[in-house]
This record gives structure tokens, C-alpha cells and sequence, in this order.
């Protein structure tokens, strides 16, 4: 093996490597610096986030209800996209071998492409398109499907790392500040805050039920 490929080699281990370790890293330290006994409960919040059918809509409110800041919630869980982001950057191609995560990227690739007209309001805006895709706050539009979308109609591997990271932060705090202000208003007011609540639970309905009828006439 010569010098160019020795290095190449230690460049390819380094992106995989890099975004793992920092991640791991930073999310242990903002842990053990939370002030009180919420290490566990931040933990497992964030290894949720993980997991589907759980998204951001679900997890940072539950940090709140915990008794995690609003910020260090939402700032961890953006911060997660955004590491998603990186390593799909750097790995894309690495990541569809991957076992369940390349499965999962090849049926979203799929459908997208069964489905391009689904993301026909993003490809114009590009940039501020995936920004707003991963605000929305609903499962499945965190970095990891960010960059398959992103990538599916065509938009450069940088430039959807800093759209996925302004979205996911922006789209994170508002969830928290939201939720925060729901719980507020539910200790102060709870008929108040009950109604919000169903406010918005009947608009997350109109909205998947929005897509099943779009979703059965395509």
C-alpha cells in the first residue's frame, strides 16, 4: 500500500470515526453537567430520539416534563441531526451498508422516487426547503431523512449539513419554548391548557390525515 492510500485509508477511518466520538462525547459531558439528578432521564431522552416512531415533537417535551431546561433539550436534540448530518456528509455511500440504517435509507430513497412530487415544494427553495422540512416538527424529518431528501433532489452534501443544522436548531428551540409554554399555562390554567393541548392534536391529525388522502390519489 502506498503513502496516498495509507492515507486515504486513515481520512476514511477519521469521518467515520470523528462524528461518533463527538457525539458520544459532547452528550456525556452536557449530562454530567446538568445540575440536579436528571443524567439518567436526559440520557434515555436522547437515545429515544433514536428510535422511531419517536421524533422531536415527542422527546424535547418530555425533557421539559422532566425537568430538563428548555434549551439543553432542544440544543441536544438539534445537536443530534446535526451529528447525523456530519456523518452522512462524510459516509453517505458507507451508510446504506450499514445493517437496518442502509435498509431504512434504501425505502426512504424508494419512496422518494415512487413519490417525487411529495418533495416538489422543496426542490425550488433547495437551501431554506430542507431547512423548513426538518423544522416541521412531526417524526420522520429529523437529519437523517433530511439528507436522503436532500440528496435525492440533488442539492450539494455541505449545503444540506448547514440547512439541516439551522432547521433542526431552530425548529428545536420552538418546540421547547412551546412546550414549556403549554406546561406553564397548564399549572396556571389547566382548562386553558387542556385546550391548547387539543388544539394541537387535532391539528397533527388534519395533518396526516392531509397526507393519507394526498398520499392515495398519487
Amino acid at each position: 500500500m502506498n503513502i496516498k492510500s495509507k492515507r486515504d485509508v486513515i481520512i476514511s477511518f477519521i469521518k467515520i470515526i470523528s462524528p461518533v466520538i463527538i457525539g458520544f462525547s459532547v452528550l456525556t459531558i452536557v449530562g454530567l453537567l446538568i445540575v440536579g439528578n436528571f443524567q439518567i432521564k436526559y440520557w434515555s431522552l436522547i437515545s429515544g430520539y433514536f428510535f422511531p416512531p419517536l421524533g422531536k415533537e415527542t422527546i424535547i417535551p418530555a425533557g421539559i416534563i422532566a425537568g430538563i431546561n428548555p434549551l439543553i433539550m432542544a440544543l441536544s436534540i438539534a445537536f443530534v441531526d446535526i451529528i447525523v448530518a456530519l456523518f452522512l456528509v462524510w459516509n453517505y455511500d458507507l451508510a446504506k451498508k450499514i445493517p437496518l440504517i442502509g435498509s431504512f435509507i434504501d425505502k426512504i430513497e424508494k419512496i422518494g422516487k415512487k413519490t417525487s412530487s411529495k418533495y416538489n415544494w422543496i426542490k425550488p427553495l433547495r437551501f431554506i426547503g430542507i431547512m423548513l422540512f426538518v423544522m416541521v416538527p412531526f417524526q420522520g424529518s429529523g437529519g437523517l431523512v433530511g439528507s436522503i431528501i436532500g440528496r435525492l433532489i440533488g442539492v450539494k452534501p455541505w449545503n444540506i449539513f448547514f440547512s439541516i443544522s439551522a432547521g433542526s436548531i431552530f425548529g428545536c428551540i420552538l418546540i421547547a419554548y412551546f412546550s414549556e409554554i403549554i406546561l406553564s399555562i397548564l399549572i396556571s390554567n389547566l382548562l386553558l391548557g387542556f385546550l391548547l393541548i387539543i388544539m394541537v392534536i387535532t391539528i397533527v391529525i388534519m395533518y396526516f390525515s392531509y397526507n393519507k388522502l394526498i398520499k392515495n390519489n398519487t
